[in-house]
Order: structure tokens, then sequence, then C-alpha cells
């Protein structure tokens, strides 16, 4: 065990993750540490992911955050879901909403009545059944006490500077300067302090490692190695670009299945952020900037550029006096916006075993466990998009069709098809609800259900059914538009 007690942190980097650190330690650890951050204005950061989680609006209450605020400051809109174009067939569509979809019972979820209701001629959508679905299809939206289940579409670089004037109103002292070299400590190997280009030298005792992708800390000096998942998620480049808005912007983000990946629109209050992911085994540069070009509406405000990425994970998410937060600790492609959910539940992991009197070895091994079966539990979410589907009209989506998947997804699909349970174990970030709308959506159809569902008679059946549609049907017709909420409470100045 390091024996040395915790006093001073250095953040190395800025950008999404080494703000939202910066933030929630000066924030949530009290005024006894010492926080530094280090970035570079020379340094671009990746700055694409604009689409959010639910959760990140339980991290706003956590610190505090006037949502008004941030979302001003942000030009955020509000996000209830992902519509999924062409995943199944490639000419078809269903949407993945936040929240709980329907009503359940002790023995069964929801999707068994529905099936149920199939059965017996009660033929609507299971997305009917889901508020934030039919609101979202609507384009409305308001807040209201128990209601509809959100998140965001933001700017991550104005969310950046945000939470940068957040963390230095609680004593965090950014530095200005580029990382030329790690010195570690000859003994133990731990980092002892960051070399800056302008001669300048900052020690810490914790480091946490916002670098992007190049993980110069964790991986460039402290060599931990890297897990490739590309044979699952095959897509390893993107191409993104920002437009004028044309139309008010959609209370949900699109993806868009395209021949060698897919593509994604996320409207903010006053632009569009488009991107295309994609595999290029299957599609060049050029030809992905032409197609995404060809796809997209308003006039471009930027130049496309491309991003390439390896997904996969750090072997080691907390390696000896450091841990990797955002890119530096690895990446899984952006499908369903989890990319700031990582660093935020990474940030609070961090605190919840935070080493006060030192680093031991069984806080660093607890870090590393949970991190590895948070990652895996989503990889194998994003990888169901993939592989669940009817495509084969590509030599990509013949590979993603019939590619070997984890055991862990083959036993999750088994189950689904045989008995139509789906199971999620405690602290899973996409829960029963969202599996069972991926899966149905993607064409994964249970040959049974669970016969609790079948106690109930026809027109009681009936009733249940109905009643969800309806309390959804008048609560959705008495929203709002999502544009006409926005205007009122968080209209942002360009």
């Amino acid at each position: 065990m390091n024996n040395h007690k915790i006093t001073k942190i250095v953040i190395a980097g800025g950008g999404t993750a080494g703000w939202m650190a910066a933030a929630s330690l000066s924030k949530l650890l009290g005024k006894s540490f010492d926080i530094t951050l280090v970035e570079s204005d020379e340094i671009g950061t990746v700055g694409v992911g604009e689409a959010a989680i639910p959760t990140l609006t339980a991290f706003h209450r956590l610190l505090g955050i006037n949502e008004q605020a941030f979302m001003k400051a942000t030009h955020a809109t509000f996000k209830l879901g992902i519509s999924f174009e062409n995943w199944k067939k490639g000419d078809d569509e269903y949407m993945h909403g936040f929240g709980r979809v329907g009503k359940e019972c002790w023995a069964g979820e929801f999707q068994h009545f529905w099936l149920h209701g199939k059965q017996n001629n009660i033929d609507f959508g299971f997305e009917h059944y889901s508020p934030e679905i039919q609101a979202a299809k609507a384009e409305k939206f308001a807040l209201a006490k128990g209601g509809l289940n959100y998140s965001y579409h933001l700017d991550a670089s104005l969310y950046a500077k945000f939470l940068r004037t957040f963390a230095e109103a609680h004593g965090v002292k950014r530095i200005e300067g580029k990382i030329i070299d790690v010195a570690k400590d000859s003994k133990t190997g731990d980092i002892k302090s960051l070399q800056l280009a302008n001669g300048n030298v900052i020690e810490g005792q914790l480091f946490i490692d916002c670098t992007g992708f190049v993980g110069l800390l964790i991986e460039k000096a402290l060599h931990t190695g890297y897990e490739d998942w590309s044979h699952w998620l095959p897509c390893d480049s993107a191409v993104a670009v920002q437009t004028k808005s044309v139309s008010a912007p959609l209370p949900y983000t699109r993806s868009i299945a395209r021949e060698s990946g897919w593509q994604w629109r996320i409207p903010l209050q006053h632009r569009v952020g488009n991107g295309l992911v994609f595999c290029s085994k299957y599609l060049a540069d050029d030809d992905a900037k032409t197609l995404l070009m060809n796809n997209i509406e308003g006039e471009p405000i930027k130049q496309p550029r491309v991003i390439k990425f390896k997904t996969g994970r750090r072997r080691k998410g907390w390696n000896k006096n450091c841990v990797a937060l955002g890119l530096s600790s690895g990446f899984l492609e952006p499908l369903e916006s989890t990319s700031i959910h990582l660093i935020m539940s990474g940030i609070l992991r961090l605190i919840r075993l935070f080493p006060f009197e030192g680093i031991s070895p069984s806080a660093v091994n607890e870090y590393n466990q949970q991190l590895t079966t948070e990652l895996e539990h989503i990889r194998d979410f994003i990888i169901l998009h993939y592989h669940a589907t009817e495509r084969a009209d590509t030599p990509f989506w013949q590979y993603c069709k019939n590619m070997e998947i984890p055991d862990s997804l083959k036993q999750r699909l088994a189950l689904f098809k045989e008995t139509g349970r789906i199971f999620t174990s405690e602290g899973e970030l996409f829960r029963v609800d969202s599996w069972a709308q991926v899966m149905l959506g993607q064409g994964v159809y249970p040959e049974q259900y669970h016969q609790i569902a079948a106690i109930m008679k026809p027109h009681e059946l009936d009733k249940f059914l109905s009643d969800i549609r309806q309390t959804i049907d008048k609560a959705v017709a008495n929203l709002p538009s999502h544009q006409s909420f926005l205007e009122q409470y968080c209209r942002s100045s360009r």
C-alpha cells in the first residue's frame, strides 16, 4: 500500500472528461485538496459527442448545477431517446426511448403482457406503451414531477467551458501548457510529475489522465495495455460536420444505418451535429465524406473532419497512481450516447473508493473490476444493434450478422428468443426496457412468453393495455411542443 496521504490531484487534459473530473472533485471532496488541471490551447479536443443519457441529469443535481443555466450555456435541447432507422432490414424504423415501457408485475416484465396481447389481436406496436417515444414522435416536451425521462443534446466544447467556470469557482487551478514528459518514481513506478514544454514541472500524488486516445499517462508512461474489441465493433472511423438548423430541433437523436456504418443527427438549438461512423475496411475516408455530405440538411458550418479510433478498453482504468477517464480509458462508439456517462461513472467510482490515506491495491482492483463489468455490459448492448439484423446487402452488414459474439450476449439473445425473458444485473446501465426495445426493434422475436400474462382474461387484458395507451396519449396531447418549451425555458443566444 502507498501510505502517502493524498492532498494533491493533477488532471492531465481538459475537454469534457477533464473538466467533469475537476468540477466533481472540487465540489464533492471539499476544500482540503489541491486540484490542478493542465491543458494546452494548442491541442484540440475531439468534442464530437453531443448527446447524453438520463444519468447526466442526476449528475447535475449532485453537483448543484442549474439546468436552465447549463442548457443556455451549451445551446442544449432535450432528448427522449434514439430513433434507429434502417437497422433491421434497411427500410425500417424503431425507437429506443428512455424510461419504462408499460407496466410490469413481480413475475414478468411488460413484454410478456404485450406478447400475450399480440396473440389476442391487440396489435399495437411496443412503442405505443412508452410515454417518451410518443412525446418524441409528437415533437413535444415539458418538465413535470414524475414526468418524462430525458437527457440532452449539447455542445461538448461549450459544456467543457461551462464546467471550467464551475470548477475554477470551487478552487481548481488551470495551468496552460503542453505536456512533453511524464516523470516516474524509480522505485515504485508511480507518476511523480508532468514536464511542460515551457519548462514548468507539475508535481502530484494522484493523476487523472484525460489526454484522449493517446493516453499520455496511462499508456505512454505506464504501458497499461489495450484490449481490442474491433472484431465485435468493427467501425474504426468517423467523419463529423456541423450544419445550420433548417427546422425545429427534434427531441431525439437520429441514428441512420448506412452501407458500412451509421449516421447521426443531433439537433442543438441553433445547429445540428452530423456524423458518419464507419469501417475503413469497407469505406474509404473520401467516400465517407461524400456519403455524409450527400445526406445532411442545412449549410455546413465547417469542413468535415475524420477521426480515427479503435474500439476497446484500457486493461486497467486505474494503474498505480493514475486513473484514466474518457477516451484515454478506452472507446465504445457513440451509438447509445454512453461516453459522457462513462466519464461520470468513473469519477463517482473514484470518489467512492477515494484513497484519502494512500492508494491501496484492493481499492484499485475493485475500481478496475467494476469498470470492466460496466464496459462489458455496455459493449454487449451496442454489439446487439449490429448483430441482430436481417441486413445482408453489403459486406459490412454480412460481417456483422455472421460474426461471433461474446458468450454473455449469446446467452441473453438465446434466453429472449426462447422464453421472452430478460435478466439484468444490479447496477447495469441498460435495463430490461432498453433490451426489450432494441431486440424487438431489430427483429428478435420470442417463441413464447411468461404464462403469468395469460392469467388475465381477454377483456381484462384489453382494458389493461388500452388504459396504458390512453393515459400516455392524454398526457402527450397536453404537452407543449419541444420548440416552444425550449423558447420559454432555456433559449440561448447564438
